[in-house]
């Protein structure tokens, strides 16, 4: 009796794998060997296109407004980058970081000129102020230039630390914004070793603000000094606003001080 029951079982199992068997799918042969086909075809497609776009680089397109980059050197710049390459091929964005090693370069863009040619367009540093002996800063404080044997003489001196050209050409800026209004200039703005600030007027006269509420003290001076010096600017040699109820003034020799 156990010996058919193990029988019978046996032949169950036997049914179960050929109805397994029989369900299980067949692969589309037919089916992956056309998809594989058309896949090597695109892929050569490609490749010809490819080919056929990837030209050699002839022309090289420079615009600009230029008054200290010479369109010659950016021509030599790209030249050393795309020599070899295809306009396809050819790493754009190495092409920029080589035009922006030049001096005086604040921004470079740089396209593809189809069929054989490269746009590049290129934005020159503008100088706000000197800063230091030779150099010069842009309107974000960035020193972008030294060792200059000729800034212009046009624009304010600055100086302070390293590392403090942005906080200098900030408050500059704010502060010539505001002299403008009164007809005024600065020559020259110094944050020295301790913090405290000193500007030169271009009249001649020394507006002294110190280390501690340097904005507050020159809104002051602005608002109470300014109409003294306006009449007495050649008589006056510094303005001291380092008082808390007032200011004081050094007066030029043989000045009178009334």
């Amino acid at each position: 009796m156990i010996r058919m029951l193990y029988k019978a079982k046996r032949t169950r199992n036997r049914i179960k794998a050929h109805a397994a068997a029989a369900a299980r799918p067949r692969l589309p042969w037919r089916a992956l060997g056309r998809a594989l086909a058309l896949g090597g075809a695109v892929f050569v497609t490609l490749c010809v296109v490819f080919w056929a776009l990837d030209q050699p680089i002839r022309t090289v397109e420079v615009t600009g407004r230029f008054q200290h980059v010479a369109p010659a050197d950016i021509e030599q710049a790209v030249g050393r980058e795309v020599r070899g390459q295809g306009l396809l091929t050819v790493n754009l964005a190495d092409v920029s970081s080589a035009v922006h090693t030049l001096p005086w370069v604040d921004a470079v863009s740089v396209e593809r000129d189809w069929p054989h040619g490269l746009s590049v367009l290129v934005i020159e540093q503008v100088a706000v102020a000197r800063w230091g002996e030779d150099g010069l800063v842009n309107g974000n404080g960035v020193l972008f230039a030294t060792g200059v044997t000729r800034p212009p003489a046009a624009l304010a001196r600055l100086s302070g630390p390293g590392g403090s050209e942005a906080e200098v050409t900030q408050r500059y800026l704010a502060m010539q914004r505001r002299l403008a209004q009164a007809s005024l200039a600065i020559a020259a703005l110094r944050l020295d070793a301790r913090g405290a600030w000193q500007l030169d007027l271009a009249n001649g006269i020394t507006v002294r603000l110190g280390r501690s509420q340097v904005d507050e003290r020159f809104e002051k001076f602005m608002s109470a000094a300014l109409g003294i010096i306006e009449h007495r600017a050649a008589d006056i040699s510094y303005v001291d606003m380092r008082y808390t109820n007032g200011f004081a003034i050094g007066w030029r020799s043989g000045a009178s001080h009334a």
